[in-house]
This record gives C-alpha cells, sequence and structure tokens, in this order.
C-alpha cells in the first residue's frame, strides 16, 4: 500500500464518522420533536433548533478535511500519511460519539418542552457539553495539522 492511501483512509474517516454522527444525533432529536409535536406544535422553532445542533459533527468533520487535504500530496511520505489517518481517526469519532449523544441530549430536551417544561436555554447549554468534545477533535486536526 502506498502512503497516499493511508492518509486518504483518514480522509474518508474524518468526513464519514462525523458525518454518520450528525445524521444519528439529527435523527434522534428530529424524531423526538415530531413526537413532541402533537402535543406542544407551538413550539416547532425550539424542537427545530435543538434537533439542528448535532449537524455541527458534520461540518467540523468537513472543515478538518480542509486542513488536512493540502497535506496529502502525491509523493507523501508514511510519516505524513500516519499523522494524516490518525488526525482522521481523532476527528471522525469525536464527531460519531459526541453527535449521538448531542442528538440524545437535544431528545431529552425536546420531549420536556414538549411536555409543557420551560428548558430550551438549559437543553442548549447541555447540548453543547458534547459538542465540546467534536470542537477539541478539530482542534486536534489544526495541530496535527500545522505540526506536519
Amino acid at each position: 500500500m502506498e502512503p497516499i492511501v493511508l492518509a486518504y483512509i483518514g480522509l474518508g474517516l474524518m468526513v464519514g464518522l462525523a458525518g454518520i454522527g450528525s445524521i444519528y444525533g439529527v435523527s434522534i432529536s428530529g424524531n423526538a420533536a415530531i413526537g413532541a409535536m402533537k402535543k406542544a406544535p407551538e413550539s416547532f422553532g425550539n424542537y427545530m433548533v435543538l434537533s439542528a445542533l448535532p449537524s455541527t459533527q458534520g461540518l467540523y468533520g468537513f472543515v478538518g478535511f480542509f486542513v488536512m487535504s493540502a497535506k496529502v500530496v502525491p509523493g507523501i511520505d508514511w510519516t505524513i500519511a500516519a499523522a494524516v489517518f490518525g488526525a482522521g481517526i481523532a476527528m471522525g469519532l469525536a464527531g460519531l460519539f459526541s453527535g449521538i449523544k448531542q442528538g440524545q441530549v437535544c431528545a431529552n430536551g425536546v420531549a420536556a418542552i414538549g411536555s409543557g417544561y420551560k428548558v430550551f436555554g438549559n437543553t442548549m447549554i447541555l447540548g453543547v457539553f458534547p459538542e465540546l468534545y467534536a470542537i477539541l477533535g478539530l482542534l486536534v486536526v489544526i495541530l496535527i495539522g500545522n505540526a506536519i
């Protein structure tokens, strides 16, 4: 296998896993929003914002892709390829798991709002906590990118 293949696998994992995390997170909170609209359709704006919150992980993976893709050039050596691959794993896994967990937090907030509780702001605050780890994953990508 050529080193460039390993680097491209890393880029694919970065975007793919982070995107999958967003897909799951948005779906989890979106499903809760559909259920909550049966009880309280007037709160759709809150449901929509909370359902969209997990979409950022996929965006972070995409940003990471652009940061690292400039490093993937013909003739890349194994050290740089391994660094790109490692960055891809870091961002991909952080985006995957934080997106899913953020979706679960947001889904619980949506359900509570649908039941009449005024917890939109609190849910936004608690929903940001899993996202911090996706942001850290992106920071790792940027730091690795600057180091190579």
